[in-house]
């Protein structure tokens, strides 16, 4: 990413430690419009989103979220200088024949009730959230990449006996306050993981100003690290609702969802960015699942991102773009996040509850499995857990019956420096 309009782009959207907005001198503000220029390709269609309240009921509203449908040759992956000569196209179906559907472990669609009348987009094109110059301001205090290391933790096997607590964590310390309520496969010099996956439920924790709080599942190798998941980010989205969202990380260079170069979108109907508060969980009542895969293609090399029950091809990162991940990743997370700048309490997680032990009332990642060196899938049985601050936050990871049906679950939350009622 050394192209000069990408290293602006970069600049523009990376933490600076300002507090509040100033005003722009007019040469910022001209290299404001070449950078929505670069960001915002010219729309084939564009599409209002509606999205229904109720999935009972039907009732609907429109959150203004705008989306230009971009043919797929245009869109703002392939300006990236490691894919000016590829060879991608729209029928692209990746070869992933190690995952195998389960009827017993359903979940709903992501994309069924999220688009108007008009419909998604056209074949040949996909769905790019067209960004303004307040979001491009705005996105200017994201926080830095992740740490790609953390400190204390301990193994938590699935037997029968209850998972040990240490007594000796520390809060790592971070000038950016990143903390984090994890599982993580063990660390094994050996590890070799072509993808992983599992189910989440989504819930709307309450966040302020520049906070987020998000969960997610990561696989990485070095410092190169790919992300996908759920968030609330008033600073990434301007607004407080629960959305999808998939991050790429490689090095010190780090972006959520097309903000960069590199991701190729394919599916016509399913947004990097959807909302979906249509879905989220209700502590104690209903509850809404949805299940997330990250996987590379054998014969390519590309990592695939694979949403639903359907499996449905999303999009992918080209091997093209990696060193690390190139050929395989080392660690898998699943779990919660949570930021907040210096000086500002720190936000809910999850549920915005410790767990319990329910997962009608817990946040949670379930059926947590892995795929090996050969594209295998595996259970995960053994898990190391790390809490950054477990006075705000907890995960436990534990076997819970669900209709009939017995799952591994993470299950992480927190108040955070909200007290619980």
């Amino acid at each position: 990413m050394h192209q000069k309009n990408l290293l602006m782009l970069y600049i523009l959207l990376s933490y600076d430690g300002v507090q509040g907005e100033r005003i722009l001198s007019k040469s910022e503000d001209v290299e404001l419009e070449k950078q929505l220029k670069l960001l915002n390709k010219p729309a084939i269609k564009i599409v209002q989103v509606i999205f229904f309240l109720s999935l009972f009921f039907c009732l609907q509203t429109k959150y203004g979220d705008t989306y230009d449908c971009v043919d797929f040759y245009k869109q703002h992956a392939f300006d990236h200088p490691l894919l000016k000569d590829h060879n991608f196209h729209p029928k692209m179906k990746p070869t992933l024949s190690s995952i195998k559907k389960n009827s017993s472990d359903s979940t709903s669609s992501w994309s069924s009730t999220i688009w108007s009348k008009d419909g998604c987009c056209p074949f040949g094109t996909v769905p790019i959230k067209r960004i303004t110059k307040d979001d491009i301001l705005r996105q200017r205090h994201l926080p830095p990449p992740e740490d790609v290391t953390f400190d204390a933790q301990f193994d938590v096997s699935n037997n029968n006996s209850e998972p040990k607590k240490d007594t000796h964590l520390d809060i790592r310390k971070q000038p950016f306050f990143n903390l984090v309520a994890i599982a993580r496969t063990p660390y094994d010099a050996n590890n070799k993981f072509r993808g992983a996956g599992m189910v989440t439920n989504f819930y709307n924790p309450e966040v302020d100003g520049r906070q987020h709080s998000a969960c997610r599942l990561k696989i990485q190798k070095g410092s190169e690290i790919l992300q996908v998941g759920w968030r609330v980010d008033p600073t990434l989205y301007g607004d407080s609702k629960t959305r999808l969202f998939i991050h790429t990380q490689v090095d010190k260079t780090h972006c959520f969802n097309t903000l960069c170069s590199g991701f190729v979108h394919v599916n016509t109907e399913i947004p990097l960015d959807m909302s979906l508060m249509n879905s989220v969980a209700h502590r104690g009542g209903t509850t809404f699942e949805g299940r997330i895969y990250i996987e590379q293609d054998l014969d390519s090399g590309n990592w695939w991102l694979l949403l639903s029950d359907n499996y449905d091809q999303v999009g992918f990162w080209p091997q093209q773009i990696f060193t690390g991940l190139a050929s395989f990743a080392t660690n898998v997370e699943w779990g919660g996040v949570v930021y907040s700048p210096p000086g500002v309490p720190k936000p809910p997680m999850g549920s915005s509850y410790s767990p319990i032990g329910d997962n009608l009332y817990d946040a949670f990642c379930r059926s947590i499995t892995v795929l090996n060196e050969t594209g295998t899938v595996n259970q995960v049985d053994k898990v190391t857990i790390h809490i950054d601050n477990p006075n705000m936050y907890q995960a436990i990871f534990e076997r819970l019956e669900s209709d009939k049906e017995s799952y591994l679950y993470v299950l992480y939350g927190g108040p955070g420096e909200k007290s619980q009622i």
